[in-house]
């Protein structure tokens, strides 16, 4: 162990955070930890019903340094010693107002319960007033600054959601000296950071999110956001015109969290980014494979050289960024607003009169169960093409096209529908949505080889797994590894400390490869066909009408 190099890998998700020790040198897993937030598992500081959810940094804090504590306890002190670099991923856009050390307003006391002044998750859609405004005041300048997020903006990303926040608390406003993303605020926090302008701001974050492109030297100018409304004035001078890919270092180990951790100053940290972004990279992305992280969403990845995108802009999708995913390389993001999300609240719904029972245990295990006899019976169920169909923009919808005001329904509903048949279309549905991302790709000129799956659905839902398949008509290959996204952590923290001279040869040497694939049925392609046609016609006239 003493020979070895070791490094970490951190995956803040939207329930919990996740920290995994792995072994540089062939991507062994060593120790692996989980911290479920107490503050979001009790709902505090968010309101469902207004599309408010919010999350305080001490559950981020208390996470980050309980699993590393737990991690570096389950390896020793040998390995403990030769722990090279740590990475960070978070859910995105989730950003927060801080004051000018790049502490976030709710950590000082008159901030405390404050929602306004805390992180504002990613699925958090208070904001699509704004972010309608955004889209209209972008038409009216003759560069198009939404062209590389794929031409629309979304109430899911960072100035929406500023915007938002300024307008609603004028206290918050007053206090708030810049906005930083989750992602870039970890890293800065790990390596000690007191001033808000030493943060190393990543170029997935920025460029997918934050409208940061190479094109424009930086972000769009001050007049863009100051002429949206005056409370933006001055923001993009807060903002540094450099951004980094996640293979370079944000910075050292800070004396305080060594001291914590048991670790060395010596500990490079590296830029940090978004959970898809590093999990397709844990995930072993190929260029023009969509590397699908199918959770309580979906983010949808794909990778292309540079020189053959060209001047190719996908429109409708999450943005394309140059060394967002894979440095050199141009990334793609889409994805879908609910997938495992959906699942989620079809079982609460089923398990709703269980709340009055007060029996904790009972509701576990009936949840658990509701949930495997559901695919069961689901996937036992006949092909009829008048079955109930669902629309699956019950969180809006992400891509194609970002719109969050948009809501998701049931059609053919009657007296016989019974819960396998709702879970049935409902499960459709979202297959259908990741149907149309991959046909959007390939209206544009982006073509699509095959599908990687990754995440808690692909790995556990073979049912699931079998209908996405045979609606896209295209195999996908699922991923060994339990936590892509921390893996991809640990291969960028390897090559952010030199292990590696690029991170394609972190990936090859520390991969774990593919645990099966599923291949279409064709006796059910044509089906699912004629049902993704009812679904783009049940889908036009709630978005046209409803």
């Amino acid at each position: 162990m003493e020979h070895q190099s070791y490094v970490i890998g951190v995956d803040y998700g939207t329930d919990s955070v996740r920290s995994i020790v792995v072994n540089a040198s062939s991507g062994e897993e060593l120790a692996f930890s989980v911290f479920y937030y107490p503050r979001w598992k009790k709902q505090m500081y968010c309101n469902a019903s207004q599309n408010q959810f919010r999350q305080h940094p001490l559950d981020y804090l208390e996470g980050l340094e309980a699993t590393l504590q737990d991690c570096l306890h389950q390896v020793g002190a040998a390995v403990a010693r030769n722990v090279k670099g740590i990475a960070i991923d978070t859910t995105g856009s989730t950003p927060v107002a801080v004051d000018a050390s790049g502490t976030p307003l709710c950590l000082l006391p008159a901030f405390e319960n404050n929602p306004n002044a805390m992180f504002v998750l990613w699925k958090d859609h208070t904001s699509v007033k704004e972010v309608a405004e955004i889209n209209v005041h972008a038409t009216k300048f003759d560069t198009n600054y939404l062209k590389y997020v794929g031409g629309v903006y979304s109430s899911e990303w960072f100035w929406a959601k500023l915007l938002h926040v300024l307008r609603a608390d004028s206290n918050v406003a007053a206090a708030t000296h810049s906005w930083v993303e989750h992602c870039d605020w970890i890293p800065f926090v790990l390596t000690g950071g007191s001033n808000v302008k030493d943060i190393k701001r990543g170029v997935c974050s920025a460029g997918h999110k934050g409208l940061w492109s190479e094109a424009f030297g930086g972000y769009p100018p001050d007049s863009f956001f100051s002429s949206l409304d005056p409370l933006l004035t001055g923001f993009t001078d807060k903002l540094p015109a450099q951004t980094f890919t996640s293979d370079k270092s944000a910075g050292n180990l800070s004396p305080d969290w060594a001291a914590r951790l048991g670790l060395s100053t010596e500990v490079v940290v590296a830029v940090g980014a978004f959970d898809a972004h590093m999990g397709a990279v844990g995930g072993q992305i190929e260029p023009y494979y969509l590397s699908k992280v199918i959770g309580t969403s979906t983010c949808d990845m794909l990778v292309a050289p540079a020189n053959e995108v060209n001047d190719t802009l996908v429109t409708g999708i999450c943005g394309q960024v140059n060394g967002s995913i894979i440095p050199g390389m141009i990334g793609m993001e889409a994805g879908q607003s609910a997938f495992g999300d959906a699942f989620a609240w079809l079982k609460n719904i089923l398990t709703w009169s269980l709340d009055l029972l007060d029996d904790e245990a009972l509701k576990n295990k009936a949840a658990e169960k509701i949930m495997t006899t559901l695919s069961e019976q689901a996937a036992l169920l006949p092909f009829d093409e008048k079955d109930e169909i669902a629309i699956d923009w019950l969180n809006g919808r992400r891509t194609p096209d970002a719109n969050q005001v948009l809501h998701g329904a049931f059609a053919g509903l009657s007296l016989g529908t019974d819960a396998p048949r709702l879970f049935k279309a409902l499960v459709e549905s979202t297959c259908f949505g990741a149907k149309a991302i991959v046909e959007r790709f390939v209206a544009e000129g982006i073509p699509v080889k095959g599908l990687i799956g990754l995440g808690g659905v692909a790995k556990k839902s073979p049912y699931i797994m079998q209908v996405l398949v045979d609606v896209i008509n295209m195999p996908i290959k699922i991923h060994k590894s339990e936590q892509t996204c921390a893996l991809g952590a640990a291969m960028f923290a390897a090559t952010a400390a030199g292990l590696y001279p690029k991170v394609e040869d972190a990936m090859k040497a520390m991969g774990q490869g593919f645990a099966v694939t599923y291949t279409p049925n064709e006796a059910h392609t044509a089906y699912y066909q004629k049902r993704y046609d009812q679904y783009k016609k049940l889908g036009n006239f709630i978005e046209t009408h409803l």
